[in-house]
């Protein structure tokens, strides 16, 4: 065995390069951080797995470059169909919903192959020369506890053992005589046994391809899936339960005589279970299908080796008759059990982190999988986060919002998905006498009003020492105290000016015009994920002389020399933005130009001139309409307001427009001065 001798250091490791491990990725890409990220499977990226897109994994897409990519390349899903047996027992559609609720993303729901997606962040975070190193797994990992509120320091040394190509490649099931060759995903299924202790053993014995070396990092992230390594080596567990129902997965090109085939479909039969019917790019469809309880006949434990895809295609035909449904071409299938499990803990002394299946394990067939490892339960939430404690611009206070923030939202999705499981697994009622039964309404029911929270628009986090709302920070979050300590820097939101906003929720965007040119802008269009944070100052009409005296109040608090924006602004000579200060008037366009707001709406560059991207006006486009960005934000054009947005798009505070004070006080509650004044 060869040895590396040197010990590199790094400021974050990741650990698995799933979704969720990619999207933190994408963040210390986007934000300059040194990274490595490696994954104990080999260079193949394989089909299937998860594939739903919803609006806000989609939103995020967007504010790192690849939204276009996903939106252009993926199957969008419009509408439900719901299926149901009649008084004969022969099921039937028996109603349509749309699959997306209207108006609460300028995206909808859609699906696209994981593969694909992952090629996105890949082609992303190779910008800034991070690479995934596959076939490489660690083997132990040491924390010295002593140094881990210093700031600087390398306290997590993780060995890591390179592996050959054969060891790094999962085993594929041969069982399928009509699909030889076909891939599976039991080898990532919770219906399999963790294999890491098996792939150490098999590696010692190796003597070509190891080779071990050893990493130092000030921070390491767990997204290593639901046999996670990281969370074994911290002793933590997760905590929940299984039901005794085993589902099929198949990715097929269907050949059927249904109609709905291209539409999605959660189909209950009589008495033979459930299909949930995914349509995909490429005329492939996915198949959940229930196939039986993890019980055999006479108690005995259900052997996982009879499914083949086979086995779960003839579960599909009995739920789905009289309709005829069969195959030539299968792309990927697995099977799994359900289960609904969240993290004891998602960090340990918010150094060493937990995300994706690590920490939260549930059914598919919300279409929340690989969005809740992507976006806000972890590694969107965790990422900026992270970037803004090793930039040394944030205290690391603001790190032990991760598990409040996160953990409570997960426990929302494990509560969500138990209800919404039972009710699709569940025999339909025959009758309203029929108590044993689920009734169809209440399903419908629970669809509906799962679309909002599957959607990830509906996540709520609570107050904080990066959310200013009313209420018990502890109550509002996992339990822990998360507030601003020093009463000197307390302040109040005024949601008030803002009706239609809610603290602690992700901005919803709507249709504003450049100033300067005229161009329509989806405002969340502006956001991009980089680890700036965000000052809107909307103005109001500036054809008020109160209005226009408050723009130029605040305009010249946050240009000072003493400013916030200066002091926790970039370090010098650093070529960083820390804040963006964005002006939103609600005036005529043609009757106001940028020369009417202050310099820091429009800073000057001795190059490259005045910016003209930074102020904005609610009017209406040549092209594109008008997206009343006033009403539906709930503002007052003759009042305005300042909303402070975090990095990930989130509101941290909203307050009166010339209330410079608060915002100095909000900043200076967790953020570091970099320069002297």
């Amino acid at each position: 065995m060869i040895t590396k001798n040197t010990t590199d250091q790094v400021d974050v490791l990741i650990i698995g390069a799933g979704p969720a491990g990619l999207m933190m990725a994408a963040w210390m890409s986007a934000c300059g951080i040194k990274t490595r990220i490696v994954d104990k499977r080999g260079t193949k990226i394989f089909n299937g797995q998860a594939d739903g897109l919803q609006c806000r994994t989609l939103e995020i897409f967007d504010s790192f470059g690849f939204g276009h990519r996903a939106w252009r390349d993926a199957n969008h899903m419009l509408e439900i169909c719901l299926w149901n047996p009649n008084s004969e027992g022969v099921i039937q559609r028996s109603d349509r919903i749309a699959d997306t609720i209207p108006g609460i993303s300028h995206f909808q729901q859609c699906v696209l192959h994981q593969g694909r997606i992952e090629r996105y962040f890949l082609d992303t975070i190779s910008k800034s020369g991070i690479s995934v190193e596959r076939g490489v797994m660690p083997t132990k990992m040491e924390f010295d506890e002593s140094l881990a509120e210093e700031a600087d320091a390398y306290p997590i040394t993780i060995t890591l053992r390179h592996l050959s190509e054969e060891e790094a490649t999962p085993k594929q099931s041969a069982t399928s005589a009509n699909g030889a060759g076909i891939e599976d995903g039991l080898f990532r299924s919770n219906m399999a046994a963790d294999d890491t202790e098996d792939i150490i053993r098999k590696a010692e014995l190796n003597n070509k391809a190891n080779t071990v070396e050893v990493v130092k990092a000030k921070y390491v992230l767990g997204a290593d899936g639901a046999h996670s390594w990281v969370r074994n080596q911290l002793g933590f567990k997760l905590e929940g339960e299984s039901t005794d129902y085993i589902w099929g997965v198949l990715d097929i090109i269907p050949i059927t005589d249904f109609p709905d085939i291209r539409m999605r479909c959660a189909i209950h039969s009589a008495s033979s279970g459930s299909v949930m019917v995914i349509p995909r790019e490429n005329k492939l469809v996915r198949l959940y299908i229930q196939l039986t309880t993890t019980n055999a006949e006479g108690g005995q434990k259900f052997d996982r080796s009879q499914i083949t895809p086979e086995y779960i295609l003839a579960s599909a035909q009995k739920i789905m008759a009289p309709y005829k449904i069969t195959y030539r071409y299968c792309d990927w299938w697995t099977a799994y059990q359900i289960g609904q499990r969240v993290g004891t803990n998602f960090s340990t002394r918010e150094r060493i982190f937990l995300a994706g299946d690590a920490v939260h394990t549930h059914s598919p067939k919300a279409g929340q999988g690989m969005n809740v490892s992507m976006q806000d339960v972890k590694a969107y939430n965790l990422g900026w986060k992270v970037a803004s404690v090793v930039k040394g611009q944030s205290d690391r206070s603001i790190l032990k919002t991760y598990q409040s923030e996160r953990r409570r939202i997960a426990q929302d999705l494990i509560d969500f998905d138990h209800r919404f499981s039972r009710l699709f697994s569940g025999r339909p009622a025959k009758d309203v006498m029929d108590e044993e039964g689920i009734s169809m309404a209440e399903f419908k029911s629970a669809f509906e009003k799962g679309n909002l929270f599957a959607s990830g628009t509906a996540v709520n986090y609570g107050k904080s020492i990066i959310v200013v709302k009313e209420g018990d920070a502890a109550e509002q979050g996992d339990g822990s105290d998360v507030a601003t300590k020093d009463k000197s820097l307390q302040i109040s939101s005024k949601e008030s000016l803002a009706t239609k906003l809610t603290i602690g929720m992700r901005i919803p965007s709507f249709k504003v015009l450049n100033q300067a040119d005229a161009r329509p802008w989806q405002f969340q269009e502006l956001l991009k994920s980089n680890g700036t944070w965000r000052v809107i100052v909307f103005a109001g009409n500036l054809g008020s002389p109160r209005q226009a005296e408050k723009l130029a109040t605040i305009g010249k608090s946050l240009g000072g020399h003493e400013s916030f924006v200066r002091r926790f602004g970039p370090k010098p000579n650093k070529n960083e933005t820390v804040f963006e200060i964005l002006g939103v008037h609600a005036g005529r366009r043609q009757k106001t130009t940028i020369f009417d707001f202050p310099e820091i709406f429009r800073t000057f560059d001795e190059r490259d001139g005045w910016d003209y991207s930074k102020i904005l006006v609610d009017d209406e486009s040549y092209h594109e309409g008008h997206g009343h960005l006033y009403d539906n934000y709930g503002i007052d054009p003759e009042e305005g307001c300042v909303v402070v947005l975090r990095p990930d798009q989130y509101i941290s505070y909203i307050g009166p427009v010339d209330d410079y004070e608060s915002l100095d006080k909000f900043f200076s509650s967790f953020m570091i001065v970099q320069a002297d004044p």
